[in-house]
């Protein structure tokens, strides 16, 4: 199979679907690889890392989407990519389709085959291409909080850890999943007041037996999100439905609840946003205030430390790429439930049940695409 990786092209996304590593996986398996020319740079990977494996370098995205039978990549396809995607083609790569009707849409006419790293999951229903770039976006969040809260960038001018005789900032992280707790770490050794919000009783037991010296857990009612959102100087919004569109947690109306300059982080804003007055950022323009509250919603979180986030993902997706490569994507999905999950898209078909209904369109069952 000609595995091909595209240079990502969404705003400040430094990021590459393939780290030369997986190259010489593929490789190795009797595949062959084509990268687009500085593909790698952003994440420290030249070309000659790559052509040192074996792979081709070409000098096009267009190349690469013409020649390659499975595109791999970082980001959903822009809209111009995805006019370059057809039938017969498998693409592999962070799709979150549920609160994107475009996307989907042009998935659906290109034909092609998409399958989403985010609704992959495991025997324990974890969801493992996501968790590498969750782990990232949860550290990430209490670092772009605390630069938010600073006065210059429209804050309440609230120092993270406080200083003695000062109290530390508060810290509100709703969801206690793999984001949620990689957020609370942090935000904890940075010395502020943290409290973990989540429905789950047994993911809160665990929460308190690991970290109880480190942050507190409370259970995520409307109550008690709206008593501690008075008193938050950060709310992370950390909260995943897998393939759906997350759900609203904080009104416009209760912003006016809220400090002055507190601010909230989406880490949800990939699948629309768990704020109700969320709308998607950049690296370059990050941050928007409304009535008082400011709000901190990129969209590719992970891109502002690429080198990190590329190797991790490209550690996590590395198997999966090598078995769709060396079985086909219908034998591998047929062998792996988990692979699966992952399909999203198939011949004109939406075939994951949460993305049909998220956007109310018709859906069928993966099981019935192998028969396509």
């Amino acid at each position: 199979m000609l595995i091909g990786c595209p240079t990502e092209i969404k705003n400040q996304e430094y990021r590459v679907g393939m780290t030369p590593a997986a190259a010489m996986e593929a490789i190795a398996n009797g595949h062959s690889v084509i990268i687009q020319k500085a593909a790698g740079i952003g994440a420290g990977f030249n070309d000659e890392a790559y052509t040192n494996v074996g792979a081709e370098i070409v000098d096009t995205a267009a190349e690469v989407f013409a020649r390659a039978d499975m595109v791999v990549k970082v980001k959903e396809p822009q809209a111009g990519e995805r006019k370059q995607l057809r039938e017969g083609q498998i693409l592999f790569t962070y799709l979150h389709l549920a609160p994107d009707a475009p996307q989907t849409n042009d998935l659906l006419e290109s034909g092609v085959t998409a399958i989403a790293y985010e609704t992959v999951t495991d025997r324990n229903g974890a969801l493992p291409l996501l968790a590498p770039m969750s782990e990232v976006a949860g550290k990430l969040a209490p670092q772009v909080g605390s630069w938010t809260l600073q006065k210059a960038n429209g804050g309440r001018g609230v120092l993270l850890g406080g200083v003695p005789g000062v109290a530390p900032a508060k810290v509100i992280v709703i969801g206690g999943g793999v984001v949620g707790t990689h957020a609370a770490r942090v935000a904890a050794g940075m010395g502020a007041e943290v409290t973990v919000l989540d429905m789950s009783l047994p993911r809160m037991r665990y929460l308190d037996d690991a970290f109880s010296d480190q942050f507190k857990t409370l259970y995520a009612s409307r109550d008690n999100t709206a008593d501690l959102i008075t008193q938050a100087d950060i709310v992370v919004g950390a909260v995943l439905i897998p393939g759906a569109a997350a759900p609203t947690l904080i009104s416009r109306a209760q912003l006016s609840t809220m400090k002055p300059g507190s601010v909230l982080v989406d880490v949800a804003i990939d699948q629309g946003g768990c704020f109700e007055t969320s709308k998607a950022t950049t690296h370059d323009d990050p941050i928007y205030e409304v009535d008082g509250v400011m709000h901190y919603c990129v969209a590719n979180m992970p891109g502002a430390v690429a080198r990190t986030s590329t190797i991790a993902l490209g550690n996590a997706t590395m198997p999966f790429m090598v078995a769709l490569a060396n079985k086909g994507w219908k034998q591998a999905c047929a062998d792996d439930v988990h692979l699966m999950n992952g399909l999203n898209t198939h011949a004109g078909k939406i075939t994951y049940a949460a993305v049909g209904k998220a956007l109310g369109m018709d859906y069928i069952d993966p099981q019935a695409a192998l028969k396509i």
